[in-house]
């Protein structure tokens, strides 16, 4: 180790060029240059200046020439290739951390490169560019109802008698739904025992986020409003008419197995559906609830073969007129629309809003590819709500109009208070989890005064 670090000091070895390349140990200063702005050459570039300022000698190997870096649009466009060939990296947003090396590696040893070093330069760039288009995506798994499914619908509040010792989280009710209460310094929340379902985020000071439903039906209807949590597929993407719409899980009720305060003053929540029978998949999911919220969805494959889902936190944000709302995040994305079968890839034309001329009134698409954050501008509630995604590579926009919501008892005039934006994985975007392996969906929910 260096002068003045001990021997047994923590380091991350970094080849930012690949194996040609300088090699750079990094401690822990490293770690903090990075905290201020997650950038990998804006931290080497001022750790490497503070190491020649002490007088120090710089980089010994030279910079490789043979394969020059990326720019932030080309590397999204390497991630974006990586993504069509089912790599699961998150979103493309130009960031490349160990998901996109690892992807590159396993691409550079599919085309026979001896030097597999995992580099996020010009030559994996038009290699990938230069190959025909990438196969569709894998079917969704076709899952038949799990045979203890009837039996797990038990209306009763599961719970651990552990959790309320926690202060801040207890069990009560939400608007006539039984559920666990989260308040912290920052927030408040209330989720589901029917289905682990958010209804409600209330950041201190502010209006909820979530809009539920006045007029819902009765249990064990699902709960219009919140945020469902569909899985292991998404709508009736690849099923049949014999399992229930959006997947088993958002019509069981939920145990919390854990809650814990945090050092920020947050509180953390993990839950779980009943396990099913034959399904051979297994589903966590953990929610912070803090000046921000944070929602997890873990799946993971306990079966021995290959299981590909597709899954959604179907979001019911509040607003003042859906018609007057925007949505940023979405513009030059392609989408397919419910209302054309979804035969016809389409190009998205600045902000999402009810008004888009092309189809003004409703909406029902599937954004494919899509990049992970989204605005919500919302005029007359004066706020705007930011929704972060990982592990997400679709977003569902949906709002039915006065005339199809005249149709829906549970909503009626109400489709005027909400808006739907859902992190998902739909459509072509499926995701495929190996034996053994897991996938993590996350989103980030908060909001500001405009």
């Amino acid at each position: 180790a260096p002068a003045g670090l001990p021997a047994d000091a923590r380091a991350a070895l970094l080849l930012p060029a690949g194996n040609k390349g300088p090699a750079l140990l990094a401690f822990r200063n490293y770690d903090a240059i990075y905290s201020y702005n997650a950038a990998e050459s804006y931290a080497l570039a001022i750790a490497t200046l503070a190491d020649r300022l002490r007088g120090g000698n710089g980089l010994v190997t030279a910079w490789p020439t043979d394969d020059p870096g990326l720019g932030r649009d080309e590397r999204r466009q390497l991630q974006t290739l990586l993504l069509a060939r089912r790599h699961d990296i998150g979103a493309a947003d130009g960031m490349i951390g160990t998901a996109s090396r690892r992807a590159i590696q396993v691409e550079q040893r599919r085309l026979g490169w001896a030097d597999a070093d995992g580099r996020a330069g010009q030559r994996i760039l038009r290699a990938l560019q230069s190959e025909p288009q990438a196969k569709v995506p894998a079917t969704p798994t076709r899952f038949s109802l799990p045979t203890n499914y009837s039996a797990a619908q038990s209306p009763a509040i599961r719970s651990r008698s552990s959790v309320q010792q926690i202060k801040g989280v207890s069990s009560g009710q939400f608007q006539g739904l039984d559920a666990w209460l989260v308040e912290t310094p920052q927030a408040t929340a209330a989720i589901s025992v029917f289905g682990g379902q958010l209804l409600s985020f209330v950041p201190k000071g502010q209006p909820d986020v979530m809009w539920l439903s006045p007029k819902r039906a009765a249990l064990p209807a699902p709960i219009r409003g919140g945020s469902p949590v569909c899985w292991p597929y998404f709508g009736r993407q690849g099923q049949g008419d014999d399992v229930p719409a959006h997947g088993f899980v958002r019509t069981l009720p939920w145990e919390l197995q854990q809650a814990r305060r945090l050092d920020d003053g947050s509180i953390e929540l993990t839950l779980a559906p009943p396990a099913l029978d034959n399904l051979g998949l297994r589903l966590t999911m953990t929610v912070r609830v803090g000046r921000e919220l944070r929602q997890q969805l873990v799946t993971e494959n306990t079966g021995k073969a290959p299981a590909t889902i597709t899954q959604a936190l179907h979001n019911y944000f509040r607003v003042g007129d859906a018609s007057k709302v925007d949505v940023d995040g979405v513009d030059g994305l392609d989408y397919l629309d419910k209302f054309e079968n979804y035969a016809q890839p389409r190009r998205q034309q600045g902000p999402w809003s009810l008004r888009d001329p092309r189809d003004p009134g409703r909406s029902d698409r599937i954004y494919t590819q899509a990049g992970g954050h989204y605005v919500l501008r919302d005029p007359v509630l004066k706020r705007r709500i930011d929704l972060r995604t990982e592990g997400s590579r679709s977003l569902v926009a949906w709002n039915p109009g006065a005339e199809g919501a005249a149709k829906m008892a549970d909503v009626g005039d109400g489709w005027r208070d909400y808006v739907c934006l859902e992190a998902a994985n739909a459509g072509p975007d499926v995701v495929t989890v190996a034996p053994g392996g897991r996938h993590v969906l996350l989103q980030i929910l908060s909001s500001a005064p405009l």
